[in-house]
C-alpha cells in the first residue's frame, strides 16, 4: 500500500534491528522501499539489501556532503547502476548549507568539486536512462542551473527524477515539475514549524509526489527526536492526505503508482 521512496537501511541504527523494521513495516503496509546510497564505499551494503529482500531496490551515488571518499567517475556510476535491482542515480546534488560552520568557511566558489561530482551523476543518469535522486539544500539555484546547462529540459532523452526530502520554497517546487521532475515530501510535513512547507504540499499535484522517511532522520510527529524508519511513511501519507482533503488510500496509491512510473523495474513484492 505505502511505499518509502527513500531510505538508509544500511545506517547500523536501522540494519541492526532490519529484521523488527520489517516486521513493523509490515504490519503498517509500507510494502516497499527505496535503500539510497551516499558513497561507492557503502554501495555493496545498499545493493545487498536490494537483493536479499524482493521489497527493496537501491541507487548508487555520492552524496554532495561527502568530503574524503571515492570520487565517482561516469564509469563509476554506470558499472553499479546496471546491477540488478539499482533503479536510480543519487543521491546527489548540491548542499552548501552552513558552509561557514561546516565547510571551513569556504566561499560558494570553493565548492566545484560539487557541482563537477553532481554533473557526473547528470551525465551517468541520462547515458543509462535510470532517475536521479536529488538532494538540494542552501543551493537550489544552481541545482536548477546545472540541471538546466546538462540537458535536463525541454523536448529530448531526460533523465528526470526526484527532489527528495522537499523544503524548498514554492518557487522551486515549480520549476523543478516545469523540469519534468517529482517532488518527495518526508516527515517535516508534519513539524509545527512547517507551514510553508505543508502550503507546498497543497501547490504539488498529487500525481507528481512521492512520500519517504529519510529515515534514520526526520522522525514524524509524534515520533519526533527519535529513530525514523520506514513503517512511519504512512504518517507523513496521512498528512499529504489532510492537506489535499482527500482519502490516504488515494495518497498511497498516488505516490505509490508513481514510484512505479519513475523507477522504472520496480514491481510489487
Amino acid at each position: 500500500m505505502f511505499t518509502d521512496s527513500h531510505c538508509h537501511l544500511n545506517f547500523p541504527e536501522l540494519l541492526n534491528q532490519l529484521p523488527a523494521i520489517r516486521q513493523a513495516m509490515a504490519d503498517a503496509q509500507v510494502t516497499r522501499a527505496l535503500c539510497i546510497c551516499t558513497t561507492l564505499e557503502e554501495f555493496d551494503g545498499v545493493h545487498a539489501l536490494a537483493t536479499t529482500y524482493d521489497n527493496f531496490w537501491s541507487t548508487v551515488g555520492v552524496h554532495p556532503d561527502n568530503e574524503g571518499v571515492s570520487e565517482p567517475s561516469v564509469q563509476d556510476l554506470l558499472d553499479r547502476a546496471a546491477l540488478p535491482r539499482v533503479v536510480a542515480i543519487g543521491e546527489t546534488g548540491l548542499d552548501y548549507y552552513g558552509m561557514e560552520d561546516r565547510k571551513g568557511g569556504r566561499s560558494i566558489a570553493d565548492l566545484e568539486w560539487q557541482r563537477d561530482r553532481f554533473r557526473h551523476h547528470i551525465r551517468a543518469a541520462r547515458a543509462c536512462g535510470k532517475p536521479l535522486v536529488i538532494h538540494t539544500r542552501s543551493a537550489s539555484d544552481d541545482t536548477l542551473a546545472i540541471l538546466r546547462e546538462e540537458g535536463e529540459e525541454g523536448p529530448g532523452n531526460l533523465a528526470g527524477g526526484v527532489f527528495h526530502c522537499f523544503t524548498e520554497s514554492m518557487q522551486v517546487a515549480r520549476a523543478a515539475l516545469d523540469l519534468g521532475y517529482y517532488i518527495s515530501f518526508s516527515g517535516i510535513v508534519t513539524f509545527k514549524s512547517a507551514q510553508d512547507l505543508r502550503d507546498v504540499v497543497a501547490f504539488v499535484p498529487l500525481d507528481r509526489m512521492l512520500i519517504e522517511t529519510d529515515s534514520p532522520y526526520l522522525a514524524p510527529v509524534p515520533y519526533r527526536g527519535k529513530t525514523n524508519n520506514p513503517s512511519y511513511v504512512p504518517l507523513v501519507a496521512q498528512q499529504v492526505a489532510q492537506i489535499k482533503e482527500v482519502a490516504l488510500q488515494a495518497v498511497a496509491e498516488a505516490t505509490s503508482h508513481n514510484f512505479d512510473t519513475l523507477f522504472k523495474g520496480v514491481t510489487a513484492p
